[in-house]
């Protein structure tokens, strides 16, 4: 059939920028966006991100310039999802919970154009400025998004967000994407290290995995969607554009408080909102004056380290409906979802709850997904019991790590994205994670390193040995607890003379309030194999016999022994 043809009217690249010309089609008077008194319809907000777009070409930005933005959920936040696709270019949205050195690493391995900034940020962003132009970097052009709440001297230059949407062209027709394969978005796995590893999303892979998303959550249209869930986050999981794709309403809030968003669900009538298991946390222990009665079930999507049964129960009693779901940066945001089958509910809530702990399957958009033997490459039996490496296949999956090809190929092997995350398939296909092979700790729905935190307390002139994993926490779900043995103090001969308050102290003057371990324990030795490799294993079994109550209570709790060899406390 080779006489068939292939044009523009048959052919034309996959982007989720088409959703959003739909919806000011579709839904112009429709409202888009809230914040607080702010509000949008579909056609204002179409009209702004084309005079953002317009604004951004007229600073030169050029196809695939990267335009960084350090902001909360906020409109402009949002906005910016369309705008800078709009002139081209890629979107690189910062973790508001860095601190400065980050910042600056991020800026300077991206290369970024122009920094947008909100109000809120701006001290951190003139720090992480201060450290390019003391190494002599090209600074990006900043951009600062104001509020009247702004306080005075804190404008990092003459550029504001408003002022360019309204210097804009309302006219401005976006350009048009050539390849599908271009790249939409750049995110960052980490930015704590000098080599970050950033992610590039392609238009495809946002435009499948969007439609993946509000397919497999049954997102209707009209939905209320609360923003929960950090949009920094894989562009919060592509619902940024999944909103647009239904029509629905996007509520902007600034902080994930109890009363932010239990007041904002009882006014706007909330439908949906994604989040990491430790807002349900934040829901539960609202004090009464802050929570408000859902008149409606609130469907949430949750991802991150896996919610217990018990936590579950607890928070759909509260009339919230809760879908699990697994996934990760590379992935475009979720890969896996645990579909609910109606068979389910006539089991006992604590089995339900059981199961919506799993990841799941594969969104629709995922050519395949597998758990496999990562040296043979042969699939493990579906028993739920036997252990490999997830690995997935599909457009959804990054492009690559940017500027770093000896990564990017160590990540895809024999036509398959490994994920670094082992677990296990069980008869009926619902896959399930046991353990993170990378050592990666999911605290709060961020990622933290171990191996990161591990170069940080190495720095530290007291310390010998060093292992960070996880442990269990009331309120993150999973936290930092760092092992650590001491160097002699070559004056007294002593090594019981270093603090956990002191090395808790060091570590916060160097990483992430989120990265500071909640658990310091001293040891003689590490446990190490005949290799002189340590056993995090035995760690991590003595890290999950700790106790910590609340966020100030880092006493010692009582504690098992390890075996082989003998380890002695300090």
């Amino acid at each position: 059939m080779d006489y068939l043809p292939k044009c523009e009217a048959n052919y034309t690249p996959l982007t989720p920028m088409t959703f959003l010309k739909r919806a000011a089609m579709a839904y112009a008077n429709r409202t888009s966006v809230i914040h607080e008194s702010t509000f949008f319809t579909w056609s204002e907000t179409y009209r702004r991100c084309r005079c953002l777009a317009s604004s951004l070409i007229s600073l030169k930005i050029a196809k695939n310039n990267v335009v960084s933005v350090l902001a909360p959920n906020i409109p402009a936040m949002y906005e910016m999802h369309f705008a800078v696709p709009m002139a081209g270019a890629v979107l690189n949205t910062i973790n508001t919970r860095l601190d400065a050195k980050n910042v600056a690493t991020i800026l300077r391995h991206s290369e970024a154009k122009i920094f947008f900034v909100d109000y809120q940020f701006v001290p951190v962003a003139r720090e992480a400025l201060g450290i390019l132009m003391a190494e002599s970097v090209r600074i990006p052009a900043v951009v600062v998004i104001d509020d009247i709440n702004t306080p005075t001297g804190l404008r990092l230059g003459a550029l504001e967000y408003e002022q360019l949407i309204n210097k804009g062209d309302s006219n401005f027709v976006p350009l048009e994407i050539e390849d599908e394969w271009d790249p939409i978005a750049l995110n960052y796995t980490s930015g704590t290290t000098s080599e970050p590893k950033g992610v590039v999303y392609s238009h495809r892979g946002a435009y499948l995995s969007t439609l993946s998303l509000i397919l497999g959550w049954e997102m209707g249209t009209e939905a209320v969607y609360l923003w929960s869930l950090p949009m920094f986050h894989c562009n919060g999981w592509t619902f940024t554009w999944g909103v647009a794709a239904r029509g629905g309403t996007n509520v902007c809030i600034r902080n994930t408080t109890a009363y932010d968003m239990y007041r904002n669900i009882a006014l706007h009538k909330v439908t949906h909102m994604c989040c990491a298991p430790i807002v349900f946390n934040i829901l539960l222990d609202a004090k009464p004056e802050e929570r408000s009665e859902l008149t409606s079930p609130v469907q949430i999507l949750t991802g991150g380290a896996p919610p217990p049964a018990s936590l579950l129960q607890k928070i759909e009693q509260l009339g919230f409906q809760v879908t699990h779901a697994y996934g990760l940066t590379e992935a475009t945001g979720p890969a896996l979802v645990c579909e609910w089958q109606a068979r389910w509910n006539r089991l006992p809530i604590e089995d339900q709850a059981k199961i919506k702990a799993r990841q799941g399957l594969s969104v629709l958009t995922l050519s395949d997904v597998d758990v496999k033997d990562a040296d043979t490459m042969a699939s493990v039996p579906r028993d739920g019991k036997t252990i490999g490496e997830i690995v997935l296949k599909g457009s959804s999956i990054m492009k690559g790590y940017l500027k770093d090809e000896e990564a990017t190929a160590k990540a895809f092997k024999n036509g398959w994205f490994f994920t670094g995350d082992v677990g296990v398939i069980h008869p009926d296909g619902y896959l399930e994670i046991k353990d993170r092979s990378k050592d990666v700790i999911i605290s709060g729905g961020e990622n933290i390193s171990s191996v990161e935190l591990e170069n940080v307390l190495y720095k530290h002139p007291r310390v010998l040995e060093a292992a960070v994993v996880a442990m269990p926490h009331p309120l993150y779900g999973e936290s930092p607890c760092a092992f650590i043995a001491v160097k002699k103090n070559q004056t007294s001969g002593k090594t019981d003379d270093v603090s956990e308050g002191e090395i808790v102290a060091y570590c916060r003057k160097n990483l992430p309030s989120f990265m500071v371990p909640k658990k310091v324990e001293f040891m003689a030795q590490l446990p190490k194999t005949s290799t002189n490799k340590i056993q995090k294993f035995q760690l991590r079994a003595l890290a999950e016999t700790f106790i910590i109550s609340d966020e100030k209570n880092t006493s010692r709790q009582p504690r098992q022994q390890l075996r082989n060899p003998p380890l002695s406390r300090l």
